[in-house]
C-alpha cells in the first residue's frame, strides 16, 4: 500500500493536513495523486491489451525477447499505435511472460578432452 493510497483510505475519517503530516507527503502532491486516479486506470488498461497482444506473439514464437516482440507488434501499425520496446518489456515483467529457455551449445556444455600425451 502506498503512502497515497493510506491517505485516501481514511480520508472521510481525517483531515488531509494531518494524514499527509502522518505519512510525510506534501498535500499537494497528494491532491495530484487523486487527480491522477483516471489516468492510472486507464493506463492500466491499456498496459492489459498490450499484454494480450504480446501473449499472441509470444504464442508464436517463446523464444522472442522484448526487442523481437516490439519489432513484430510495430511491423505495419500507424504512428499512433506503436509501442516502446521499454513498455514492452515493462508488460513483460509486470506479466510475467518470460523468454523460453535458452539452449547451450554443445562445446560450451560438453567437457574438454584432456591431451595425456601433453604433459
Amino acid at each position: 500500500m502506498s503512502r497515497f493510497q493510506f491517505g485516501a483510505d481514511h480520508l472521510d475519517t481525517y483531515p488531509v493536513k494531518w494524514l499527509c503530516a502522518i505519512v510525510e507527503v506534501a498535500r499537494s502532491s497528494f491532491y495530484a495523486w487523486l487527480a491522477g486516479a483516471d489516468d492510472r486506470t486507464a493506463r492500466e488498461a491499456a498496459d492489459q491489451a498490450l499484454a494480450e497482444r504480446i501473449r499472441t506473439v509470444h504464442e508464436a514464437d517463446n523464444n522472442y525477447g522484448a526487442p523481437r516482440i516490439t519489432a513484430e507488434l510495430n511491423d505495419g501499425v500507424p504512428e499512433q499505435e506503436r509501442v516502446n520496446h521499454k513498455r514492452v518489456a515493462r508488460v513483460m515483467r509486470a506479466a510475467k511472460i518470460a523468454v523460453g529457455s535458452r539452449s547451450t551449445s554443445a562445446s560450451s556444455s560438453s567437457t574438454l578432452a584432456v591431451d595425456a600425451t601433453r604433459s
